[in-house]
């Protein structure tokens, strides 16, 4: 087969966008229409190799044809940085937030597809002022089976398929394995499967790969969906054979005011199967949502965030023992630990009772790993404190966090033991590939907000 030459596409300008912690993202733009549209990278992408497929080519030029479309690699893939680990799912939303400042875009419409189509869910509910319009395309919000979704992998699946992942990356054999499921039109197409065993080999690596999907797996943002606030269009195919239609359904139902529109088809790929109908449904979606403005009305007045509390263990009998003068002293210092740990990791005080601190994070593994911080900087002054962690929808009133969310936060530091740094479910469920982990602390019956399945925070330090 003749090998495509990279240098006779005609591949737009590639720019690089620096995120808050020194990674660089490559990223393009292309068209210059009124709405600003960030096409969200899948597991895999390469900036310069995509172009090279016609069918990709010609689906994201017609996304450009009525838009400034804004494409990039995430970090770890393709022509970006490639630093250590697996990026959790806070720091894919930096790199977008990082590529959106550098092209002095304020507002846009995300279009995400597949697994990572859940990262634009979560950007979307956690920065509702930067986001137009949201575009899901067959996102499934959770990799594994559970009682209540029965449309995830099985634990012995989702092992064989990791395995497979890794032990036959790119081979083509397994490449025409995967095509059966994910483009079964062009599964037969030796042109269409030898050019994608040529894009995987030069988007990723067989580990990284493998680590990316196992970050995967344990992803879940079921509970993100019912905060999500900015106008959402979610499209399905009807015969997808990769992720079952009645996911889409599933998300639809649970993204208020969300429409729902599914497509004839059977492939999982967007531009494969059919890629005219998407461009028309997301076109006619963001372009009406961009004619009306409903951002100008009101400013968002909810946000999905996670709330942090803390406080000093026996901090009576320690004022009592101390004394007025040496407590305020060490109040003040404490104060002024936990306010550094705070600017640190991007945290905002929302308030302070006593020893008490009430603060709101735009990330969860940020936020933990605040609160392992303030932990070990106020051990050295012979304090102990307990901390509680959950994320949810918070109602901005006056600029400050309420609401249910600010309740459970509350309630789960509540059961903290001293030294701990307690969790709900929910915020483990949006740290999967931080590194971040965990011990089961069973279900808990919070008082006036119901059960919650809490977690130890199990890594000993603040810097893991």
């Amino acid at each position: 087969m003749p090998v495509l030459d990279s240098y006779a596409v005609d591949v737009p300008e590639i720019s690089y966008a620096r995120t808050a912690d020194g990674v660089n993202i490559a990223y393009q733009v292309v068209g210059d229409g009124q709405v600003d549209l960030v096409f969200v990278p899948q597991v895999m992408s390469n900036l310069v190799i995509f172009w090279e497929n016609p069918r990709w080519s010609a689906f994201v030029r017609d996304l450009a044809s009525f838009s400034r479309l804004i494409l990039f690699d995430r970090r770890g893939v393709g022509l970006s940085d490639r630093p250590g680990g697996v990026p959790p799912l806070e720091q894919r939303m930096d790199d977008v937030r990082a590529v959106m400042d550098a092209v002095a875009s304020e507002r846009a419409a995300l279009l995400g597809s597949s697994p990572d189509g859940a990262m634009a869910a979560l950007f979307a509910a956690t920065y509702p002022e930067r986001v137009s319009a949201l575009v899901l395309y067959a996102v499934p919000p959770r990799a594994k089976w559970a009682p209540d979704y029965p449309w995830g992998a099985r634990e012995e699946t989702a092992r064989r398929v990791l395995e497979e992942s890794e032990q036959r990356f790119a081979r083509p054999d397994y490449v025409a394995e995967l095509a059966q499921r994910q483009y079964p039109t062009l599964a037969s197409n030796q042109e269409a499967l030898d050019w994608a065993v040529r894009a995987t080999r030069l988007s990723t690596s067989p580990g990284a790969l493998a680590a990316v999907r196992r970050m995967n797996l344990e992803i879940d943002v079921r509970t993100v969906l019912p905060t999500i606030r900015v106008p959402t269009l979610v499209l399905h195919r009807s015969g997808d054979r990769y992720v079952p239609v009645e996911v889409g359904r599933f998300v639809a139902q649970r993204i208020p005011a969300a429409i729902y529109r599914e497509l004839e088809g059977i492939d999982h790929i967007p531009w494969i199967g059919g890629p005219d109908d998407v461009v028309a449904a997301v076109r006619d979606f963001v372009e009406r949502i961009c004619r009306e403005k409903p951002w100008e009305e009101a400013e968002p007045d909810r946000v999905l965030a996670t709330i942090l509390f803390t406080d000093i263990v026996d901090s009576t009998e320690k004022a009592l023992t101390l004394g007025d003068a040496r407590w305020r002293e060490l109040l003040s210092e404490h104060h002024n630990r936990v306010r550094g740990q705070l600017a640190r990791f991007r945290g905002r005080e929302i308030d302070t009772a006593g020893d008490g601190f009430f603060a709101s994070f735009d990330g969860p593994a940020r936020a933990i790993r605040c609160a392992c911080a303030v932990r070990d900087a106020v051990k050295e002054l012979g304090v102990d404190i307990r901390a509680g962690l959950h994320a949810g929808e918070c109602e901005l009133i006056d600029g400050k966090a309420g609401g249910v969310a600010v309740h459970i936060g509350a309630r789960v530091a509540a059961e903290a033991a001293p030294g701990e740094v307690l969790v709900s479910s929910t915020v483990k469920d949006l740290v999967a590939g931080s590194g971040i982990s965990f011990e089961d602390r069973g279900v808990h019956e919070l008082k006036g907000v119901g059960e919650w399945h809490l977690f130890t925070v199990a890594a000993p330090r603040a810097d893991f």
